[in-house]
């Protein structure tokens, strides 16, 4: 994995020097140069971060919470991974967190509303909707409009929750009425009843289908590149590990979050327009 910054001015690296009282002016400005990158100027991330995140993130937040537990000897990054309806719930009753990942920009919203966003939120990330099948596609599955033949086992998320809401207006704007067998409170458990044999199909997003390997099956449909959900992220108002989660925030929407990102199938930010 390859970092963008130069690797003899990291943090780590800088603070070796100043206890080796190798304080040569050009290296100092290398230094201050990464501070300003950081969270908090001065401010060494540690302890243990918080973080709320959507389901569908679950692989490559895993993924960055090693990279930067590596970066950052001393920390912990305490993942937490949900529909973004519930995070977002929770947050609001109290639930302690230092960062919020939400799949959509609506639940973020209801964060900054209620003054629980800590500065403005970053978008990091875009997702598309994909019909999942079982290995073999049992159903034959080929389409959206086959989502709506009788008889299909078809599972979504609840309107509520990111992909959920995509679903909706994918259905809508097809001019289709489909009735789900089951709606989930998160994306991962969508494609469990798929993968699982329960369901003939469900939608999900496409780089859960990814992850998912052989277990299940992807089917592209052009309908879903009119409900592109943009992906938001910042750091908890009430949180109390602030230097350590914009430190977080920093990796997810630097070059090496979105190289973790786009291999995992994610798109750029700014490509989720009609998502908001």
């Amino acid at each position: 994995m390859i970092r963008q910054d130069i690797p003899f001015l990291r943090p780590r690296f800088c603070a070796a020097l100043l206890a080796l009282g190798i304080l040569l002016p050009a290296l100092l400005a290398g230094c201050g140069a990464q501070a300003g990158n950081a969270p908090d100027a001065g401010a060494t991330p540690s302890g243990t971060v918080t973080v709320f995140a959507a389901a569908s993130l679950k692989a490559t937040f895993t993924e960055l919470a090693r990279t930067f537990e590596a970066e950052y000897p001393g920390t912990h990054v305490a993942l937490s991974f949900a529909g973004s309806s519930d995070l977002a719930g929770q947050l609001s009753q109290g639930a302690p967190a230092d960062v919020f990942a939400s799949a959509d920009t609506a639940n973020m919203k209801k964060m900054q509303d209620a003054g629980l966003a800590d500065g403005t939120p970053k978008d990091f990330a875009t997702n598309t909707l994909a019909i999942a099948v079982p290995p073999g596609n049992p159903a034959g599955i080929a389409s959206l409009q086959d989502l709506a033949r009788p008889g299909i086992k078809l599972v979504t998320c609840a309107r509520q929750v990111p992909c959920g809401a995509a679903t909706a207006k994918v259905a809508q704007a097809a001019g289709l009425t489909l009735n789900p067998v089951s709606e989930e409170n998160a994306v991962t458990d969508v494609l469990g009843k798929v993968t699982s044999g329960e369901a003939d199909a469900g939608l999900v997003y496409g780089t859960d289908i990814t992850a998912a390997g052989s277990s299940a099956k992807g089917i592209p449909f052009p309908e879903a590149a009119g409900a592109v959900n943009t992906y938001p992220i910042a750091g908890v108002a009430t949180g109390r590990n602030k230097a350590t989660a914009r430190a977080f925030l920093s990796l997810v929407i630097g070059p090496e979050g979105q190289q973790v990102l786009a291999a995992a199938g994610f798109g750029p930010a700014g490509e989720g327009a009609g998502s908001k």
